[in-house]
């Protein structure tokens, strides 16, 4: 029998890539995934009427000089997926002020790169200092990230709706992302956390949170959790003030019965749970009451 559930690869050669050069101009639509490429070609920042460009799975260190993707100015999706780009390499997005969508997951950015220049050592930023007001949504999963950096918090991404920073390496979460406003789905699947800030809470429109294989646990049986000595690792006000509905808990040393018994403002959450499952309002997402993946 055939291998019929195989996906084909994209045709690459002078000839597609002039083919796909040409139909982009007319469409703004460029898609060079899996061509093999080193860098981007110079032809793409002359087609400055483009407001998609996918250049995932290739071979990409840099993303060229600064002052050519500053060119694609109406760019409103960028996939710069599975490369092998390195921290400072993104600093040209700043100036792409229509963007909307930014997926980089799977390079190297959040490594800590030093350079030495003068004989001093100078740390380059994993991100630029300033993103585009513009984003909708980062994908920044599987890139090494320790913490995530100060620009993702920024109170100027208020049009910020999805957010991944899954597969990282991330032990907290800073309370400046409250600054978030507009965030419905955040994914923070397989990092190390161990709890969650209580100014999550503050993100009311929050619908889905993702916090599959992580470290949040409960020590003991008699645990007795108290605000000042011993606070939640999953505070009332996730559970309470958010409008989440989604919450995936799998992979973590918790069971439903302790959720249920310890954690404060988790009834909240179920009665909210409930009440959009009666309503059939969550577009099907909702198709039991099994919560947060857990026994």
């Amino acid at each position: 029998m055939g291998n019929t559930g195989s996906q084909p690869k994209n045709k690459t050669g002078k000839k597609v890539l002039t083919q796909k050069l040409e139909n982009s101009k007319k469409t703004g639509v460029l898609s060079l995934r899996e061509h093999k490429l080193d860098t981007i070609p110079n032809q793409v920042f002359d087609i400055t009427n483009l407001t998609s460009l996918d250049v995932s799975t290739n071979n990409l260190k840099t993303l060229g000089e600064p002052t050519k993707i500053s060119k694609l100015s109406n760019l409103k999706s960028f996939n710069c997926e599975d490369n092998k780009l390195q921290a400072g390499t993104l600093s040209s997005i700043s100036t792409l002020t229509k963007l909307q969508n930014l997926s980089a997951g799977s390079n190297q950015l959040g490594k800590p790169l030093v350079l030495v220049v003068d004989e001093q050592r100078k740390t380059i930023e994993s991100l630029p200092n300033t993103l585009p007001s513009s984003l909708k949504s980062i994908k920044l999963d599987n890139n090494s990230f320790s913490a995530i950096p100060p620009q993702i918090c920024s109170s100027k991404l208020t049009k910020l709706v999805k957010l991944d920073f899954s597969k990282n390496n991330l032990a907290s979460i800073p309370p400046e992302i409250s600054n978030l406003t507009s965030l419905t789905e955040l994914n923070l699947d397989s990092n190390a956390i161990v709890s969650l800030p209580s100014d999550l809470g503050k993100l009311s429109k929050l619908k889905s949170l993702s916090l599959q294989n992580n470290q949040i646990t409960v020590p003991t049986k008699n645990t007795v959790f108290s605000p000042e000595t011993n606070p939640q690792p999953i505070p009332p006000e996730v559970f309470r003030d958010t409008s989440v509905v989604d919450l995936n808990l799998h992979g973590n040393r918790l069971t439903s019965t302790q959720l249920n018994e310890l954690f404060d403002g988790y009834h909240d959450f179920l009665e909210r749970r409930k009440k959009i499952k009666s309503k059939g309002i969550d577009g099907g997402a909702l198709t039991d009451l099994d919560v947060c993946g857990l026994d």
